[in-house]
């Protein structure tokens, strides 16, 4: 049995709280690791050796901080391969899946290259009478991460490629439930150059997480998961006076118009609902055709695409569209959740229930689940299921199906095909939802735009990756400077203006 550790000052190190998590392969139902639970004294010892480190980091010239990340990026395409693997072992998604979860995060690292154009500051010259005035952007200090288990590298990569480019100190919390790739990407950016301490990686559990949200030297922390608990770490953090951005929860709704490409609709679901098991923030649960006629002709497309799914373990390579989800625990509510449906009054006409797989019958493989006349009140609508179950709403107009996607309490993603221009711009401005697709199902920004959900999908002011990255991780300095052949004598009472 591999026992895993933390990875503190440049080295893998044993924990020392005596507690410790299972690591499943969700293929097998099999433990293959055992993760140490840090206490709140490792987590404290961790930050304060972080803290040490961290002005000399900030203390090095921006340009110098990007070719660190450059050489962390040439690594990244090195280790794609062993990195997807070992992503697959401890998740289940599928091998391109998982090299494509790396890919994503190594285009966060590229963006962050840009790093010394993103953190300069302005400059105004004789803002007054011999006065010039200029800004900077300086790290906060230490910030740290708490990432979830269905990204284990694309989404640290998010969270501590902008936080070190700005000149911070790291600490990154990944899931328990899948973190050897964590570690394999902190000894990444350690052989990247990276001095020790400046990227610490502290596996635990709530202890861990609380311990985070209690440090004072800890200035920004962000966090991606439930929406219950990142109204936890907003609120506590927040409290404390930390900044913090965290994401939470989603219901992804599709809008079919009648004159959309049918074929292209249902490839599009079928990729965005069931993908990943639907283990994504930006699957895609639910859809609303416009009309029956609309949702007879989608539903014709869907079924047999969905019929012919093939779900297996990661070893069967490409032959696989889709893996098991990531615990016993996530299998046993999907189902509950499927059965709810059923019990409400949906109609199932995909029913992946009785799906079993020879020779894996111990793995927490679920079957594709395909509903039909879903609608508002039912559990599996209100729900984020995070599994193969995608949900049919029948509109019977375009207003009718812009209010199912915007009075939902999440709003982290969107789409809607359409052949017609009209309807395109009308709902990319109207609909209260961060992140909009028209005719793309998993609208996911690229690097250099920003990640995030409005409603309770998103809490914070600032998005992840892009621009508003070096904003969160970044205080604004204003100077304002006089030399003395500008200085006049007495004193002077009043706030300097311009004259």
């Amino acid at each position: 049995m591999q026992e895993l550790h933390h990875f503190i000052n440049g080295k893998l190190v044993a924990g020392t709280s005596g507690r410790f998590a299972d690591v499943y392969n969700p293929a097998l139902g099999e433990v293959v690791a055992k993760v140490p639970l840090a206490s709140k004294a490792e987590l404290d010892a961790a930050v304060a050796s972080a803290a040490a480190v961290q002005p000399s980091w900030a203390a090095t010239n921006p340009q110098r901080r990007a070719r660190v990340l450059m050489e962390v990026v040439r690594l990244l395409h090195r280790d794609m391969d062993k990195l997807a693997e070992a992503l697959s072992r401890e998740h289940g998604k599928t091998l391109p899946d998982a090299a494509g979860d790396v890919q994503r995060g190594l285009e966060v690292v590229e963006f962050c290259i840009g790093a010394p154009h993103l953190l300069k500051g302005e400059y105004t010259d004789s803002a007054g009478p011999g006065i010039d005035m200029y800004s900077m952007r300086q790290p906060l200090g230490v910030a740290a991460g708490i990432t979830p288990f269905n990204f284990p590298a694309m989404i640290p990569l998010w969270k501590m490629a902008p936080a070190i480019a700005c000149g911070n100190a790291f600490i990154l919390k990944p899931s328990e439930r899948d973190p050897s790739v964590p570690l394999m990407l902190a000894q990444i950016f350690q052989e990247a150059g990276l001095p020790d301490g400046i990227l610490q990686v502290v596996n635990g559990d709530k202890e861990a997480v609380d311990a985070i949200l209690d440090n004072e030297t800890i200035q920004a922390i962000g966090f991606v998961g439930s929406t219950p608990i990142a109204h936890y770490i907003y609120s506590r953090g927040c409290a404390a006076g930390k900044r913090v951005q965290c994401f939470g929860g989603a219901k992804n709704h599709m809008i079919v118009m009648p004159d959309a490409d049918m074929d292209q609709a249902a490839d599009a679901l079928v990729g965005a609902g069931y993908g990943a098991a639907g283990e994504r923030c930006m699957a895609i649960s639910v859809a609303v055709p416009v009309g029956d006629e609309t949702a007879d002709r989608l539903i014709e497309k869907l079924v047999p695409r969905i019929e012919k799914l093939k779900v297996g373990p990661y070893t069967a390579g490409k032959d696989v569209d889709y893996g098991p989800v990531v615990t016993a625990a996530a299998k046993a509510n999907i189902e509950r959740l499927v059965q709810s449906g059923v019990d409400q009054g949906a109609k199932l006409v995909v029913d992946g229930r009785n799906f079993r797989l020879q020779g894996y019958e111990n793995g927490y493989f679920v079957g594709p689940h395909l509903f039909d006349h879903v609608t508002r009140d039912m559990d599996i609508y209100k729900t984020e299921i995070f599994g193969p179950v995608l949900s049919t709403v029948r509109a019977k107009s375009y207003e009718e199906a812009l209010s199912y996607a915007m009075d939902h309490e999440y709003g982290n993603g969107t789409a809607i095909f359409t052949r017609d221009g009209d309807t395109a711009r009308d709902f990319a401005q109207r609909i209260n939802i961060g992140m909009v697709g028209i005719n793309v199902p998993i609208p996911v920004p690229l690097a250099y735009h920003t990640f995030g959900g409005w409603k309770k999908s998103g809490f914070g002011d600032l998005n992840q990756h892009g621009p508003d990255a070096f904003r969160f991780y970044t205080r604004t300095k204003t100077v304002t400077a006089r030399w003395p052949s500008g200085i006049k004598e007495g004193s002077a009472f009043s706030i300097p203006v311009m004259e």
